[in-house]
């Protein structure tokens, strides 16, 4: 919402360093608000479970849009879904290595519910149910909620990656892209859209085509909205996130 404003109106020299946590920024926003105040949002990962777990540290040379590296005190990997440790550049679950010594601040477990803490637990690891990749610099980079991921004919596509490709259109306020049932290829991705001023008033049908061709010259073909539904807002938390599984148990009870 800031980033919508015209920033330079204001007198914004003190601000200086900015964190970001709760949702991944997309590249648009990062680069809006670094034009805007001159500084670098450097971006943070946590859960309720674990406090921080990695953050781009002051101290680390920035890499927009990164999770960063991990939080002293957290040794924290890449994982498959029984904990075996993945390569660099491999897409798997974030897991927090809690064996031999359990790390300070991390949950005990989820209460009156020991199948769910079961569940979070495997081999060496707790899984947060977040998927990421780390790079070969040990930069973590957030992919999706592991249930927000789409499986289309075979092919999982991130929500994160779809979204930061659509508000790189000009139409394009905000956006929240989940699966949606296909009988062909199972599920499809299905973009929510809240346009912007000047674009309200436009052909919805025209406009539909043009962001879904804008979006598969940014990322791969396979990975555009074939669904696109314009809405006046998109439900969030009280503290801002989207709410995706709110939309996504919508669409498929529909």
């Amino acid at each position: 919402m800031m980033v919508q404003q015209d920033l330079k109106k204001y007198n914004l020299k003190s601000v200086r360093h900015t964190v970001s946590a709760g949702e991944p920024l997309n590249p648009e926003v990062i680069d809006a608000w670094r034009a805007g105040t001159g500084s670098l949002i450097l971006e943070g990962y946590g859960q309720k479970e674990t406090v921080l777990l990695t953050g781009m540290f002051r101290c680390l040379k920035p890499r927009p849009g990164s999770m960063g590296k991990p939080a002293p005190g957290y040794e924290v990997h890449i994982v498959d879904d029984e904990g075996n440790r993945l390569p660099s550049g491999e897409e798997g679950d974030i897991g927090v290595l809690v064996k031999p010594h359990r790390p300070v601040g991390l949950f005990t477990r989820y209460k009156d519910d020991a199948e769910r803490t079961a569940k979070v637990f495997k081999g060496d690891y707790y899984l947060t149910g977040d998927r990421a990749m780390c790079d070969a610099d040990g930069y973590f980079w957030f992919v999706g909620r592991g249930d927000d991921i789409i499986t289309s004919a075979g092919y999982r596509i991130g929500p994160f990656e779809v979204e930061s490709a659509l508000i790189e259109h000009p139409a394009v306020a905000e956006s929240a892209v989940v699966s949606s049932p296909d009988p062909t290829r199972g599920e499809v991705v299905k973009a929510f859209i809240v346009l912007t001023q000047n674009y309200s008033s436009k052909d919805k049908e025209q406009l539909r085509t043009e962001i879904q061709e804008h979006v598969k010259k940014i990322t791969a073909p396979y990975k555009y909205p074939r669904k696109v539904e314009f809405v006046e807002s998109l439900p969030k938390t009280v503290s801002g996130k989207i709410r995706r599984i709110q939309l996504r148990i919508d669409e498929w009870n529909k």
